[in-house]
């Protein structure tokens, strides 16, 4: 059940995001000092702007469905780029052993003892805040989990008859680890990916917010929560919005993984 929700709830949010172009009803970039801060309709504003205007007028509906882009754009991404290096770095050491684990395991034992916000606020305070940049950032810097739960699996996976006997019958090792290794550690590689993804969207929000992350006038939605808090007291739907709608799509994320561990590994639900 928890998993066809979070489904209809990505898969909408990812219909929202590709198709803002034709759903934003106006540019979210054009500015009209003349109609900024109007209230939403659900609270007495003009259907012209549903959600209605930020501070520099700017049509709040159409900030939000490109915003979804941005935030999806950073999740895939990010989730790609640590998924690689976490990946690789994991089947490595858990088939190998020896050296190269422990190579990999004190790799990861430096990234668990560097603060992720922290070196993220620094790298980005280093290199400028752009698109680009966050992606890289948050890419280099969440592989970790990846590594850690990989190299587990990969350790049991090793122990198995069916890699003995592709080592007996002289299977190249790279085909050996993309034909038998990886399709048995695919269920864990999904969930981490997922539990990234949500992490990566987090992270950017908050380097947004803190004004490091994605740059104006770029919709994010720790951006724009971020605009909105000067007004917390006399307009707080300009940060309820984003707020809400980052909350919705962690939430799905988070979701997501949780049903597909269940999906995967049934002798595990609670």
């Amino acid at each position: 059940m928890g998993l066809l929700f979070s489904l209809s709830i990505m898969g909408t949010l990812l219909f929202l995001a590709v198709a803002a172009p034709l759903l934003s009803p106006h540019d979210p970039y054009l500015q009209d000092l003349a109609n900024r801060l109007q209230s939403p309709v659900f609270l007495g504003g003009s259907w012209e702007h549903p959600l209605g205007t930020d501070h520099l007028g700017r049509d709040y509906l159409s900030r939000l469905l490109y915003g979804a882009q941005i935030s999806l754009l950073i999740g895939f991404a990010a989730a790609l780029i640590s998924g690689l290096i976490g990946t690789t770095l994991g089947v490595l050491a858990g088939y190998f052993g020896g050296r190269v684990d422990l190579i990999v395991t004190f790799l990861i034992n430096v990234r668990l003892a560097m603060p992720v916000v922290l070196v993220a606020l620094a790298l980005v305070a280093l290199f400028g805040g752009s698109l680009l940049v966050v992606i890289l950032v948050l890419g280099l810097l969440l592989w970790d989990r990846f590594a850690v739960v990989l190299r587990s699996a990969t350790m049991q996976v090793r122990s198995m008859e069916y890699i003995a006997a592709g080592q007996i019958l002289g299977t190249r090792l790279p085909r050996l680890l993309a034909k038998d290794v990886l399709p048995n550690i695919a269920d864990s590689l999904i969930v981490i990916i997922t539990l990234e993804m949500a992490h990566a969207i987090i992270l950017e929000a908050a380097l947004s917010f803190l004004g490091l992350g994605v740059q104006p006038p770029v919709p994010s939605w720790g951006l724009m929560i971020s605009e909105g808090k000067e007004m917390l007291f006399f307009q707080p739907w300009l940060i309820t919005i984003p707020g809400i709608a980052l909350f919705v799509l962690v939430l799905a994320i988070n979701m997501l993984g949780d049903g597909l561990r269940d999906v995967s590994a049934p002798e595990g639900r609670n």
